[in-house]
């Protein structure tokens, strides 16, 4: 079971405001999730995430959590279905090895960083988290890297084992 962990209060963005951050693009079968990412607050963690993103990394994973407050993607197991009773377990390999705790609040759309529960914020590598409902019980313990600008109507219905069919960095060529 992974702790999900991020902080951070989706901050308003002005109307036409362009993203102060990168903006990441999550395309899956149900439709298009943009993230803009919070660079500022954690540019260790945003660049290590961004990094995966731009060498393909998400590409054919698959949603392995999906609650009724969440959901998370980033385990690369979770492109073997047999293997869906380990999802959750793994990442990339390369942990942040930072702690970049956010001060802001876990509300809605805000996109964090999970780590595995017992282990320690810099142990948090390539499972992202988006939260459907505000979790204060996260606030001041994890990384909030960015937040969902448009597609919150996606998150809402994506399902374990749903697919993300690709990530990319918005300017970027899809991976």
């Amino acid at each position: 079971v992974l702790a999900i962990g991020l902080a951070g209060a989706a901050q308003a963005q002005k109307p036409g405001a362009a993203p102060a951050g990168p903006v990441v693009v999550l395309e899956t079968a149900k439709g298009t999730i943009e993230i803009e990412m919070f660079q500022a607050d954690a540019p260790k963690s945003v660049a290590h995430v961004l990094a995966l993103v731009r060498n393909g990394f998400y590409r054919g994973l698959r949603f392995h959590w999906s609650q009724p407050g969440v959901i998370q993607v980033g385990d690369p197991a979770s492109r073997d279905m047999s293997r869906m009773d380990s999802w959750g377990n793994s990442g990339s390999g390369r942990s942040v090895g930072v702690a970049e705790i956010s001060k802001r609040k876990f509300e809605k759309g805000i996109v964090g960083l999970a780590y595995r529960e017992g282990q320690k914020p810099t142990a948090a590598d390539s499972q992202i988290f988006i939260l459907r409902a505000p979790n204060p019980r996260l606030d001041g313990k994890y990384t909030a890297i960015g937040r969902v600008i448009t597609g919150m109507n996606v998150v809402e219905k994506i399902e374990k084992p749903d697919m993300l069919k690709s990530a990319f960095v918005k300017g970027d060529s899809p991976k």
